[in-house]
């Protein structure tokens, strides 16, 4: 490894920050997005963006900012490490590097040596027992530092990353932090001890299998679909959305998506009782949208266990909002992008903006979501098909995977998403809701022509 020079040193930040620590901070961030861009920006953005981003960071539970500073004590160097939510049973044995860099005037000093040999000591201090990290593969001297700490590369994403008109492939490193023996304590049960690291990337199906979420939207405490998004067009199918949850549970589901209708209208959080109650109810991952508007809400659902929150309005209307949110909660926020005809709707489908799909689909993307729900609002709750041809459209236009939703009446429409999904890899799942409750479709069937779990 590099020898590190006299004089560098790091440390992990507090909840607060001295305000010559957060200049030297935002100073350095920005050197280095225009290096080679991070904290997926590519041009820099206002030093008020940055001040609010790294203020927010600081007071996000389970997220570690650590620094590097230059032996005048500037600033050089940051990362961010991400460890499991508290009481995940899934995930708890691992954390993952989200952001980590350099400034480009002190590369090859040891300085990266230096912060990620920091990050990897608090992971294990955490009770990490693997630390994962992804890159980009122009990255060359931040993939080099991985291989030479030992991260194993796994994976490849062949869409990780559009840079202007050019799309850039993402590598995923992993790295034990303990002994093998102690590893296998906590390998799943239905995974061969054998299998390579490499093995999922040499086994990948070219028809990837599309993951179903039920839907459970709610109104006045009930289960209701609405009919093209009218509030007053609404059919009600339980007054116990807790117990519904349960019955999906049951069937084999394994993913729930749920729309705080009151929500979306008024802005906050309407149906509290009925969303606590489905996630006392299951075990399941629960994908959250409606009413979502400030950084205290979601903060609010993700630690009563939502899986994922979906920010519909706010995209339109407050995208710092969902930058600062994929940043603080990385892979835990998916934008929904509801439209009529090609544009953009808001307020709980109430508002029409100039705004195209593809446009707003592109900045969700450039802002760090996870994911993008599609919905063709016209479509939605008439179970006349999706709007394949505007879903495999968005998918071609952006990296980040896309859900389908709006109009499955029938297996024919499933079956047609499908073929889609071969020409278009983006897509990567399907909402469901109508169909289901009337028992048009039926959950057997639908996972067997997804060919994937629901």
């Amino acid at each position: 490894m590099t020898q590190i020079a006299e004089g560098y040193r790091t440390e992990r930040l507090g909840h607060t920050i001295s305000e010559d620590d957060l200049e030297s901070l935002i100073e350095s961030t920005t050197a280095a997005i225009l290096s080679e861009g991070v904290f997926d920006w590519h041009t820099p953005p206002e030093s008020g963006v940055l001040r609010r981003f790294f203020e927010g960071l600081l007071l996000v539970p389970d997220r570690d900012v650590f620094i590097a500073r230059s032996p005048d004590g500037s600033i050089c160097g940051a990362a961010i490490l991400a460890h499991a939510a508290h009481g995940s049973e899934i995930y708890g044995t691992s954390a993952s590097i989200t952001a980590f860099f350099i400034v480009p005037y002190e590369q090859g000093k040891g300085v990266g040596n230096l912060l990620l040999s920091a990050l990897i000591e608090r992971a294990q201090a955490r009770g990490a027992k693997a630390l994962d990290c992804r890159v980009r593969e122009t990255l060359h001297d931040a993939i080099a530092l991985l291989h030479n700490f030992g991260f194993t590369h796994w994976g490849t994403h062949p869409y990780f990353a559009r840079i202007g008109d050019r799309t850039v492939r993402g590598l995923f490193f992993s790295k034990l932090l303990v002994p093998a023996d102690r590893a296998m304590q906590w390998q799943p049960a239905d995974m061969p001890v054998t299998m390579s690291h490499h093995e999922p990337e040499q086994t990948m199906t070219t028809h990837p299998s599309l993951t179903l979420y039920p839907a459970i939207d709610l109104k006045g405490g009930a289960c209701v679909r609405l009919r093209q998004g009218e509030m007053n067009d609404a059919t009600h199918y339980s007054d116990n959305p807790p117990a519904q949850a349960k019955l999906f549970e049951e069937a084999g589901c394994r993913h729930l998506h749920i729309v705080d209708l009151d929500g979306a209208f008024a802005g906050r959080s309407a149906n509290v009782k009925a969303v606590e109650g489905i996630i006392a109810n299951t075990s399941l991952p629960v994908q959250l949208g409606g009413g979502l508007r400030d950084m205290k809400t979601i903060e609010r659902w993700l630690e009563a266990g939502v899986s994922r929150v979906i920010l519909g309005s706010a995209a339109v209307k407050d995208p710092d909002l969902v930058r600062q949110a994929a940043r603080a909660w990385p892979g835990k926020v998916i934008a929904g992008i509801d439209a009529r005809q090609g544009r953009v709707a808001t307020e709980g489908w109430a508002e029409v903006s100039e705004l195209t799909t593809t446009d707003l689909a592109r900045r969700m993307e450039d802002a760090g979501v996870a994911g993008i729900i599609f919905t063709e609002i016209t479509r939605d709750g008439m179970l006349e098909g999706l709007d394949i041809e505007q879903t495999v459209a968005l998918a071609q236009h952006v990296s980040v995977p896309i859900i389908a939703s709006g109009g499955v009446g029938t297996l024919d429409h499933l079956r047609a998403l499908r073929e889609a999904a071969k020409e278009a890899p983006g897509i990567t799942g399907v909402i469901v809701g109508r169909a289901l409750y009337d028992g048009r479709v039926s959950l057997p069937e639908a996972l067997d022509v997804l060919g994937g779990s629901c």
